[in-house]
């Protein structure tokens, strides 16, 4: 069946296709694992990997920071307290404890840190790229780089 599809093939890229798609079919088969490194996924983006990973915390941490906030204004719904819960997991508190409002309130602190600590790394990375591009674009093209600035 393979050497249908081959004959037919037309140019390099629709061959390295057909083979890529055999590979997978044969590993799928064979239940082994198959590693997309150094293949083009289709997802390339102009946004790194990392930077990618630091907005999913952020949005991880500001959503349990909203959780955290509705269970110190009283909500004791079962999403909520299991969501606490798991905030304070691998500590000694419990939700019993008398002081467990201010252990609320320094866990709430302790995440505003941290994501203003991940905002800091972004914003770094970005005026750092910003200034390469500019001064590059400067060697190399002053007057694009003055429009742009504009």
């Amino acid at each position: 069946m393979l050497v249908t599809y081959l004959e037919a093939s037309r140019d390099l890229c629709e061959t390295d296709s057909i083979l890529f798609g055999t590979a997978l079919a044969v590993c799928r088969i064979i239940g082994a694992k198959l590693s997309t490194a150094g293949r083009a996924t289709g997802q390339s983006s102009a946004i790194p990997a990392w930077r990618i990973r630091i907005e999913e915390r952020i949005a991880k941490a500001r959503a349990l920071i909203g959780r955290l906030i509705c269970f110190r204004s009283g909500n004791n719904r079962p999403r909520i307290v299991r969501t606490v819960r798991m905030a304070f997991a691998g500590t000694n508190v419990s939700l019993s404890q008398p002081d467990i409002m201010q252990k609320l309130t320094e866990r709430i602190d302790d995440l505003k840190q941290r994501i203003a600590a991940w905002g800091k790394r972004i914003r770094r990375y970005t005026e750092s790229s910003t200034r390469f591009n500019q001064n590059r674009l400067f060697q190399s093209d002053q007057k694009r780089l003055y429009k742009s600035l504009e």
